[in-house]
């Protein structure tokens, strides 16, 4: 079977979606795991299976050798102990002798490095939780001058226990000292007699217990959470992001959760959750949804314990609500019970049954921007989303379709095409979409590490829009998005607004699934599956997307520019490279966009606006990596320019007065009447925040003035 579907990957906390081609490939294992817990046989074969799949299939396999190794050791100790305060020297000593054999444990030897570092970390986690309640017991002293190193690729594992102390003490200092001044400004400011009249003894108290709280919270999840098979899914997930960022492993839940954000659907209960103090409660109930229907569940119950079915329940307590909801969806029709806590103070479990929830805030979604006497058509695109479990489900390029014959029925002098921080999606919705605005043509090759190029070409689309275009794309933009702003740009069909490139991703996966079947509607497998990179895919014009992204015509300045979470950022991204170019015709639309990229980007070149915008995000960005200073005074002097230069940044992203922004009347009930009255709330907040966009507002200005260019054409 063939399906194209999409991934979504955080890289740096930003969320990149890539392309992925669902395989076939069934790995089995022997069935005599209980639940998740996975035995060390088992994730003997899973490891060397997965060894085996990146030799032999990934597009660009790096050596599995003493290398490799070394690189798997490094970073798995990071992946456990990022700020390099849990781990003691000694550890990482003391673990050395399997630094150059964990080549061999991928090969197929037996599997001695994760078993062997587990009993250390949980040690240390117990000693770092004693370690921080320590400390935080008695008060600090803000009148010393000393200073926190934030960058931790600056540090080396602490020599000794009073080092990690020490490391850990002015960690929590920097913590208290945030909260200690956040409060002692908020009693400057009240009228309370009560917040009034506190010492700096009790805020700085107050503050030690805030970030107390914090940490129990924290690591009460670790406890919890990150048990031995997720700190294995860790470790095999360093091994795959290693050949390349978006070579991943899924377990089962996981897989599961990727699966939900293609359809802009899943299957669950009807019921949105809040995590308050480590406790999961309901915050509303979807209307018409099983929670409603069953008539047991309301706003502010409790939930305690999640079940699958009739196996034990899980304990939720420190969860949060990601993975909460990772346990409380599944798969259509099936049962979830739910220990909950009521209001009364009663405890009842409740079992329902799973049905589809729509989301349809995900979706494309469309309004008019009045322009002086200009119309102009704005559409947001969060992902080139397809539900291919469901062939009525909802297509992007469907939905768009629909989006441009209503803003055409208004008659707009240009269209606008967000795709912000879109990241990607279905490779025959991109396809489609193409076609939608010109025609036939190759839009994208696709090249596996031996083959020669496939050209996807748009062959049957009519062309639903000859009008002037403009495409919006930021650092986020990635995938897909690149692949239609790069075809957009090749034809010379609109013109690309945004940052200086977008993402960078040019690679193609596919997942192949592991261990046996156990729900045949969505071909979710008891060992979920690893997203593998097995090709490239590269322009019409022959380059390729990958690292480099692609450059806009209309360079707008923006707050991520230096920001290090694109493609070009990250040490095991392939490299950039070009093949032959694939023959098409390029757009005649009656407007020299090159005339118009040049002029507008001269206009920029003196915006004053932008050139802000520039110089505060580049001095913002440098401070960041500094040293931050524990001492208050130097603190609160550092703090006061950092707040003046972002509260101006912020000021400056924001336009002073509201653009005449219009919904169309097909589309008045979703935002004023929705009868789910806090989606209806989404919307109009988003509608609210689009008013003042800056970049919107720009990019309307630019389709406007490619609309006039284009009547004056046609009239000489």
């Amino acid at each position: 079977m063939q399906k194209i579907v999409q991934f979504m990957k955080s890289p740096k906390g930003i969320i990149v979606v890539a392309i992925v081609v669902f395989g076939s490939l069934f790995f089995a294992f022997t069935n005599n795991h209980n639940g998740d817990n996975i035995n060390i046989t088992q994730k003997q074969k899973l490891l060397s299976e997965i060894g085996n799949l990146l030799e032999k299939q990934h597009y660009s396999p790096k050596k599995i050798d003493d290398s490799f190794s070394k690189e798997v050791f490094k970073k798995y100790l990071e992946e456990l102990d990022g700020d390099k305060a849990i781990f003691l020297k000694s550890d990482i000593e003391s673990l050395r002798k399997y630094e150059l054999t964990l080549d061999d444990e991928i090969h197929g030897a037996d599997i001695k490095f994760a078993p062997s570092v587990n009993p250390i970390y949980d040690k240390r986690i117990d000693e770092a939780i004693a370690i921080y309640k320590s400390v935080l017991a008695k008060p600090f002293d803000f009148t010393t001058d000393e200073t926190l190193v934030t960058d931790a690729s600056k540090l080396t594992y602490p020599a000794t226990d009073a080092e990690r102390k020490d490391r850990w003490r002015k960690r929590l200092k920097y913590m208290t000292l945030e909260r200690y001044v956040d409060l002692m400004e908020q009693r400057d400011k009240s009228t309370v007699d009560s917040i009034k009249s506190k010492t700096n003894a009790q805020l700085e108290k107050e503050a030690r217990e805030l970030v107390l709280k914090a940490n129990n919270k924290l690591y009460g999840r670790i406890k919890a959470k990150f048990t031995e098979d997720e700190r294995f899914n860790s470790y095999i997930n360093v091994i795959t992001n290693l050949m390349d960022p978006h070579t991943d492993y899924f377990a089962p839940v996981e897989k599961r959760a990727f699966d939900e954000t293609l359809n802009g659907s899943f299957f669950g209960i009807g019921a949105q959750l809040q995590e308050q103090d480590g406790i999961i409660k309901i915050a509303t109930i979807l209307t018409g949804g099983p929670a409603w229907k069953s008539g047991e569940l309301i706003a502010n119950d409790i939930i305690l314990k999640v079940a699958q079915g009739n196996d034990a329940p899980v304990d939720i307590a420190g969860y949060d609500v990601t993975d909460a909801v990772k346990l409380i969806r599944g798969d259509k029709g099936t049962i979830v019970k739910l220990t909950v806590k009521k209001q009364d103070g009663t405890v009842k479990v409740i079992a329902l049954k799973r049905d589809e929830i729509v989301q349809d805030e995900g979706f494309a979604r469309s309004v008019i921007v009045n322009n002086g006497n200009d119309k102009i058509g704005y559409i947001y695109l969060p992902d080139f989303y397809f539900n291919y479990e469901n062939i009525n489900g909802h297509r992007c390029s469907e939905d768009v379709a629909k989006e441009v014959e209503k803003l055409k029925a208004e008659k707009v002098s240009g269209i606008v095409l967000d795709l912000r921080f879109n990241g990607g999606g279905g490779l025959y919705e991109v396809v489609q979409m193409v076609g939608m605005f010109v025609g036939k043509g190759p839009v994208v090759q696709v090249k596996g590490r031996d083959d020669k190029p496939q050209v996807l070409e748009a062959r049957d689309n009519k062309i639903i829009y000859d009008g002037p275009l403009a495409v919006m794309v930021n650092e986020g933009s990635a995938s897909a998005s690149e692949i239609f702003a790069a075809a957009i740009q090749d034809y010379k069909r609109g013109v690309i607004v945004g940052s200086t490139s977008t993402y960078g991703k040019g690679t193609v996966q596919k997942n192949v699934s592991l261990g046996k079947p156990v729900d045949f509607y969505s071909g979710r497998t008891e060992y979920g599956a690893v997203k593998l990179t097995f090709q490239k895919f590269y322009r019409a014009n022959g380059g390729s997307t990958q690292l480099k992204g692609v450059a806009p015509d209309i360079v707008l300045p923006d707050i991520y520019e230096y920001q290090k979470f694109r493609e070009k950022d990250n040490t095991s991204a392939l490299p950039w490279d070009e093949i032959q170019k694939a023959p098409f015709s390029k757009w005649n639309g009656g407007v020299d966009l090159d005339a118009v990229s040049k002029d507008e980007t001269t206009k920029l070149s003196s915006d004053k606006v932008f050139q802000a915008i520039d110089q505060n995000t580049k001095w913002i960005s440098k401070n960041a990596e500094a040293p931050v200073s524990l001492n208050i005074e130097k603190y609160k002097q550092h703090q006061k320019e950092i707040k003046a230069t972002a509260d101006q940044l912020n000021g400056l992203i924001k336009l002073k007065e509201d653009m005449n922004i219009e919904v169309m009347a097909a589309d008045k009930d979703k935002f004023y009447n929705n009868p789910d009255k806090i989606k209806g709330e989404r919307y109009i907040a988003w509608l609210k925040n689009l008013k003042t966009d800056l970049y919107l507002n720009q990019t309307a200005k630019i389709v406007s003035d490619m609309a006039h260019a284009q009547v004056q054409t046609a009239a000489k």
